[in-house]
């Protein structure tokens, strides 16, 4: 096994020269730019590799899976391929000015023109981002989407599943921290912490991370539903936490106990578990759709039923009772969020 070339018995690559350039490793011609070609390419080679992480080239195949994927991280981040091009002696010209989500969206087909006025409508009213409501109206795969996304901020798109999640790292990342901010850890990459997660990381919780890894961080974008799919696998509500301690010992913590290998068990209390994005989203709609019903009933009470009037001209009544509904409407509300947040 130790004579083997991988690169020329597996992806079948016939230049000589080691370490591979990025290009070379993921089969591309030199300085290509087309994303798409780009994470292609590396499927195929990853799709390919994994046949052979089984038995006695499990550990070779992994360590090839792992520089397919920090290729592909690098050549489909913007910041990242620019400065990399240009070690690999490109000439490079201004870069092109990036793209809008909305124009991508737009460019790509992936919400029709006459969609498009719509959805940005029903974002404003439910205060989320563009492509949150363009998921939720069901405009095109959450791959789709947040691909384009992605490409919008210029943060490369990564698929969990198929590059991994590093469990020695997962393991000393506060589980509440995970669920609430909706991330994974996957990798240490030219000396920084990979994260995937459906938006970019808080910055403050960056540098929690920062200072507990002792090294940068950096966001890729995944989709919400493989983000979800690892937080439940790696930190359902019993989740352990492995810290580093500077003394040398490691703690492990759960979500109800702290427990340190050289002194006596310490009980801390069970904290509330905190509501993710999407739950946050839901009650959201839910408290919206009460206020709404809420609004249209009173309304449509008082219009019907012969409660003398208030006002002295129709138009002040009908001012006077829709201002009765808004009121009704924010009390419903109130009381319904009350009740989903308990």
């Amino acid at each position: 096994m130790a004579s083997t070339d991988v690169y020329k018995a597996w992806l079948g690559i016939t230049a000589t020269n080691r370490p591979l350039d990025y290009y070379q490793l993921l089969r591309l011609k030199r300085f290509e730019d087309d994303p798409k070609t780009i994470r292609k390419n590396y499927r195929g080679l990853n799709a390919h590799v994994r046949k052979f992480a089984t038995g006695a080239y499990m550990e070779t195949s992994q360590k090839l899976l792992n520089e397919l994927a920090k290729a592909m991280l690098c050549l489909t981040d913007v910041t990242r391929k620019l400065e990399y091009d240009i070690s690999l002696g490109r000439k490079v010209e201004k870069p092109n000015a990036r793209r809008s989500l909305e124009q991508i969206l737009r460019e790509n087909e992936i919400v029709p023109e006459d969609r498009m006025k719509q959805v940005k409508s029903y974002a404003d009213a439910l205060g989320i981002d563009l492509q949150e409501a363009v998921l939720q109206q069901k405009l095109g795969t959450q791959e789709t989407v947040m691909l384009a996304y992605a490409e919008s901020i210029g943060i490369p798109f990564v698929s969990i599943e198929e590059v991994g999640v590093d469990e020695e790292l997962a393991v000393q990342v506060n589980p509440n921290t995970a669920r609430h901010h909706s991330f994974v850890p996957l990798m240490i990459d030219r000396g920084q912490l990979l994260l995937a997660s459906p938006k970019p990381v808080n910055p403050d919780v960056e540098e929690e991370l920062r200072m507990i890894f002792d090294t940068p961080v950096r966001s890729t974008i995944c989709t919400p539903a493989e983000a979800n799919a690892a937080i439940a696998k790696y930190y359902p509500r019993n989740a352990v936490q492995l810290v580093n301690k500077s003394d040398g010992t490691k703690v492990e913590t759960t979500k109800s106990k702290t427990i340190k290998s050289d002194t006596n068990t310490k009980q801390e209390p069970e904290s509330d578990k905190p509501m993710t994005d999407e739950e946050r989203k839901k009650r959201l709609q839910t408290v919206l759709v009460v206020f709404n019903f809420t609004v249209m009933l009173i309304c449509v009470t008082l219009v019907t039923t012969n409660i003398p009037p208030l006002a002295k001209t129709p138009t002040l009544q009908l001012l006077v009772d829709g201002s009765i509904g808004v009121v009704a409407g924010m009390i419903a509300a109130f009381i319904a969020w009350k009740k989903l947040t308990k």
